[in-house]
């Protein structure tokens, strides 16, 4: 079973997202759904929420090391260098 990291843009305000999943599209739309609560930071934060970028590992230890690792950089523009040099048509890379 494949996992992602994926990062979120919020279209009402511009911030981002990142997190980790088995299943991307489940979890996108629980990050968009008022009545799921399992997802503090994007329910706190106005949406909705789009897909801009995926990253697909083999193995969840090694998502949620990249997520930690896009997580300590605490920086929008790494965010965006990410998004901007990983681009695919649709928007997302796996």
């Amino acid at each position: 079973m494949p996992f992602f990291v994926y990062i979120l843009r919020s279209e009402s305000t511009g911030g981002y997202y990142v997190g980790h999943t088995d299943d991307l599209s489940r979890r996108i739309s629980q990050h968009n759904d008022p009545d799921y609560h399992g997802s503090q930071h994007t329910k706190r934060h106005k949406g909705p929420w789009v897909p801009v970028y995926s990253e697909q590992f083999d193995m969840r230890s090694e998502a949620m090391v990249r997520e930690k690792t896009i997580k300590a950089k605490k920086s929008r523009s790494y965010i965006e260098f990410l998004i901007s040099s990983r681009q695919s048509p649709e928007g997302l890379r796996d």
